[in-house]
């Protein structure tokens, strides 16, 4: 999960100014955590707690309620008792690289990450782009090779990662859909060399930058066997007390392998 935390942090300062190459500075002193990383924590929390997933994301929202969340997500955080929003947007897939890593087989992946979804994005493309997400770090993480993940990932749900980077970029706009930014984060780290290029490549294309790169550092994390020391240094200085004592204790039971 610190992978995607990593992307979420480095893609932060680009997300509202789009920088289309990859020669870019990964930290700067805005670089800071969004609403992807405490989404992809409060998964974390739920995962060690046996908690709702339902309840840790509105938890987490009212602890941070500045980290930029979508609109609709905030109205549905701030009811009472409620119901998914029937959104297809990329917030299920942000959110969902713990499930790829606290599970080992991949049947139960997809079922954990469709309910993690549900509870907010039961649209299908919501589901799918969770499910994608999740399973393409299960199999990076098991062994599997970058053709065998993008032969089954478009198998399973039909994406198309025939394009290239080089194909996207020119005319990639702002995109929150699952349907239009999953596959692009998942080309960007096919396309990759290791942990950084995958980030780097991530936020060449512009658009949604921190959380193309949050999904696409959370399957490189688990492909390239971690994160580079002199990048999670830099991510975890910028995470406050609770959401570091969360990443660390998950990493310690999920990833130290």
């Amino acid at each position: 999960m610190l992978g995607a935390i990593a992307g979420d942090v480095i893609g932060s300062v680009f997300e509202g100014k789009n920088y289309k190459a990859k020669d870019f500075q990964l930290f700067a002193a805005r670089s800071r955590f969004t609403d992807d990383t405490v989404l992809t924590v409060a998964t974390a929390d739920a995962l060690l707690n046996q908690a709702d997933y339902a309840h840790q994301y509105k938890a987490y929202y009212h602890r941070y309620p500045r980290a930029g969340f979508g609109k609709g997500f905030m109205i549905w955080a701030m009811l009472d008792r409620p119901k998914p929003y029937n959104s297809w947007g990329n917030g299920s897939a942000m959110r969902v690289s713990p499930i790829g890593y606290a599970f080992n087989d991949l049947d139960t992946v997809l079922q954990v990450a469709k309910q993690s979804a549900e509870v907010t994005h039961n649209h299908p493309e919501g589901v799918k782009g969770a499910q994608a997400t999740a399973a393409a770090i299960f199999l990076a993480r098991t062994g599997k090779s970058k053709q065998d993940i993008k032969l089954y990932i478009e198998s399973t749900f039909d994406y198309d990662l025939n394009r290239t980077l080089d194909g996207i970029r020119p005319t990639y706009r702002f995109d929150v859909s699952c349907q239009g930014s999953v596959p692009p984060a998942i080309i960007a780290f096919l396309e990759s060399t290791d942990f950084e290029d995958t980030i780097r490549n991530a936020i060449s294309i512009g658009g949604d930058s921190d959380t193309i790169a949050c999904i696409a550092g959370g399957i490189a994390q688990a492909f390239y066997g971690g994160v580079p020391e002199h990048i999670s240094q830099e991510v975890l200085k910028r995470l406050d007390q609770p959401l570091r004592q969360v990443t660390e204790s998950f990493m310690a039971q999920y990833c130290s392998n």
